[in-house]
């Protein structure tokens, strides 16, 4: 079955930085786009970053762009965000995503950016 994990949040101070990990399973995951979503306390879940099935392209939300970078390796079924520059706004779960004829999420992990 299909299985995502995340891993890396954690709490850190505005200014630092955090690389999270999703590992994949269950699923030929060099075949499919992956993406990261967030959500904060009390608003909706919402989309951060996809990258396609092989790494060539990459595309961002407004808030991530110049600060987030996702990236994948394909051969340990891992897809990446580093997140450089936090903010407190980037309080949230983030969470793996897949669509593989419907949608897949990992539990998500949490990052705190508090001083």
């Amino acid at each position: 079955q299909v299985q995502l994990v995340e891993s890396g949040g954690g709490l850190v101070q505005p200014g630092e930085s955090l690389r999270l990990s999703c590992a994949a399973s269950g699923f030929t995951f060099s075949v499919y786009p992956m993406s990261w979503y967030r959500q904060a306390p009390g608003k909706e879940r919402e989309f951060v970053a996809r990258i396609t099935s092989a790494g060539g392209f990459t595309n961002y939300a407004d808030s991530a762009k110049g600060r987030f970078t996702i990236s994948r390796d394909n051969a340990k079924h891992t897809v990446y965000l580093q997140m450089n520059s936090l903010k407190p706004e980037d309080t949230a779960v983030y969470y793996c995503h897949a669509q593989i004829r419907r949608d897949y999420w990992g539990p998500g992990t949490q990052v705190t950016v508090s001083s």
